[in-house]
């Protein structure tokens, strides 16, 4: 087993069987940036906890699935605060929406699931 496997699946362990929260369904403003358009599914792990003291973040797809698809790194350079947020069943045209969702004040990086067949 290659030394980032049991990462991998440990993450998607966590995502498949933990309860997810969306706290900010698609088409929906950002509370504090009313223009600012959420266009995924996007909440947290219930009983986790991340660096804002709030859940681990979440992205679903639209392929209406819990399969680790990957993690988008960020880095807010306003709050200089980095963070992870699990992308769950996306696709490749979800991967680039999310991507360009938090391209503006933000640098990102995506890391595919090597685990995933698809």
């Amino acid at each position: 087993m290659r030394p980032d496997s049991a990462f991998w699946l440990e993450m998607a362990h966590l995502a498949e069987s933990t309860p997810i929260v969306i706290d900010r369904p698609k088409g929906r403003p950002h509370p504090h940036w009313p223009d600012l358009i959420y266009p995924l599914d996007y909440g947290y792990l219930e009983g986790t906890s991340a660096s804002d003291g709030g859940g681990i973040d979440v992205w679903l797809g639209s392929l209406n699935s819990r399969v680790l698809t990957g993690i988008l790194c960020t880095f807010d350079t306003l709050k200089r605060d980095a963070e992870i947020k699990l992308l769950l069943g996306c696709t490749e045209d979800d991967v680039r929406t999310i991507s360009d969702f938090h391209d503006d004040g933000m640098a990102y990086l995506f890391v595919k699931n090597p685990l995933e067949s698809t």
